[in-house]
């Protein structure tokens, strides 16, 4: 089990929203080029579904506009209280749920998706055959993740390597193919371009993982470009 599918780091981590909110104000100010959470709602979208769920919600954001653009029938769910009740203060129709035991009925949903999140569950392949158990014969399942070696030059600077990710995008499509039968794979690359050292702090202090690194980060001049690749996978036919 690596960190970030640490049921209790996990838990820690969403009974509080401060450094998901740190982590979201860098990627919506300081990316630059394609958007994975754009890319994710992208390939919901074009499913025109009837009725969808989400696993593992946050606070509720994605689910919020893919009910209110779409029109679909959104269900969604979460392991932490604290993020069901952000999720509901949204309007969304959310409960308290493992992604390991999906409390819905067979093939209750014509798409499902989770939204950087399967990398959190301990049993990944109990997880998937949830989702393959809820999805609709012609449904579809969204799973979006990063790469393993995400960010290179941030952690060039601390002199580590990065935290691993159980679920990535070099990976995920043959770990999807062992309960879907069909899945595409959608690969962009962007970069986050921190303005100053502070910035850099900061981000790695709101980090899962990697806050101890903080104050490692040594001073520098001007700003630091980092990327990471990303993936969207579309997965189809749940083998059950």
């Amino acid at each position: 089990m690596s960190d970030l599918n640490d049921p209790e780091l996990v838990a820690n981590e969403y009974a509080d929203e401060t450094r998901l909110a740190a982590r979201r104000r860098v990627w919506r100010e300081f990316r630059e080029g394609p958007d994975a959470d754009e890319w994710t709602f992208e390939a919901i979208a074009e499913r025109h579904s009837r009725a969808a769920l989400e696993i593992g919600c946050g606070w509720g954001e994605l689910a919020e506009r893919v009910s209110t653009e779409t029109g679909a029938d959104v269900s969604a769910f979460d392991l932490s209280e604290r993020m069901a009740r952000l999720a509901r203060e949204r309007g969304v129709r959310v409960a308290v749920a493992d992604a390991q035991a999906l409390p819905f009925r067979d093939r209750a949903f014509d798409l499902a998706w989770a939204n950087a999140v399967l990398y959190h569950v301990p049993d990944l392949d109990q997880g998937l055959a949830e989702a393959a158990r809820v999805i609709a014969d012609k449904g579809a399942f969204i799973a979006t993740t990063f790469d393993a070696g995400r960010f290179p030059e941030l952690f060039a600077l601390v002199g580590v390597e990065p935290p691993e990710i159980p679920f990535r995008a070099d990976n995920g499509e043959s770990i999807l193919r062992r309960h879907f039968a069909n899945v595409e794979t959608r690969a962009g690359t962007s970069a986050l371009v921190f303005p100053n050292v502070g910035e850099v702090r900061n981000y790695l202090e709101s980090t899962i993982t990697m806050r101890h690194l903080a104050n490692t980060v040594p001073s520098f001049e001007g700003s630091l470009r980092t990327s990471r690749t990303f993936a969207v996978f579309v997965a189809t036919e749940p083998i059950r």
